[in-house]
Parts: C-alpha cells; structure tokens; sequence
C-alpha cells in the first residue's frame, strides 16, 4: 500500500529493484500529522507541505535495504548505488537523499536521509 501511494514512476522502479535486492518501502504518501512529526525530530527538513511527500500521488520513496540495520550505512550507499543503477535502466530521474547536490560524492551531504528517493522533475 506505501508503494502503491507513489508516483508511477517510482512504483516501477521499485517493483524492478525488488527481483534483485531484498528491500522495505517504509513512507510514501506522508500527510501533515506524520510529516511534522519527523521534522520536529529532525529527521526531516521539510515541515508539511512542502516535502515530495505531501503530495498525491507522492514523488518521494522511503526504501531501505532489508534486513533493515540502521547502524550499516555502507549497506545503505550500496543499495542507493543499485537503485541509481535501476533507475538509469528505466530512465527514471531520482535524487538519493545521501547526495542531495547529485555530485556522486556522498560524504559531502549536510544532512543524510539515506532511505530517501525522490522523482526529480523534467527540465522546462
């Protein structure tokens, strides 16, 4: 049902990287009560409802590797670095939140949310 709340897009493109790699959709859609709450912990920089979330159908994805361990984040770049690779096969333009800037550097993020895929939109 978290898939299903995202963008067609990013429901493809999960739906090929699950037949390789073992993986859990924690957030799609997100509404205003949820959003606020990872904000004020800090787990997101977005307050509703300006977070890809907070839309319908949501251009964001939280997907982690599973078994979900959140202490192994080489685990968690290896498996961003799978769904970068899938997303280039569909031609599905995402932005991995451990390279915000899209540099392919990930260790200069100033804040890491390392389960975050998100639809970029086409350039006008």
């Amino acid at each position: 049902m978290r898939l299903q709340s995202c963008h067609y897009d990013l429901q493809a493109l999960f739906r090929e990287v699950i037949k390789y790699f073992d993986c859990s959709v924690l957030w799609g859609y997100r509404g205003e009560a949820d959003q606020n709450k990872f904000y004020n912990l800090g787990q997101s920089k977005k307050k509703y409802p300006d977070s890809k979330h907070n839309v319908t159908p949501s251009l964001a994805v939280d997907v982690v590797p599973y078994p979900i361990d959140w202490d192994d984040i080489d685990r968690f770049r290896y498996f961003a670095g799978f769904v970068m690779g899938i997303a280039a096969t569909l031609n599905v333009k995402v932005r991995y939140g451990g390279d915000w800037d899209m540099d392919t550097q990930v260790k200069d993020n100033k804040f890491n949310d390392l389960g975050h895929f998100e639809l970029i939109p086409p350039e006008t």
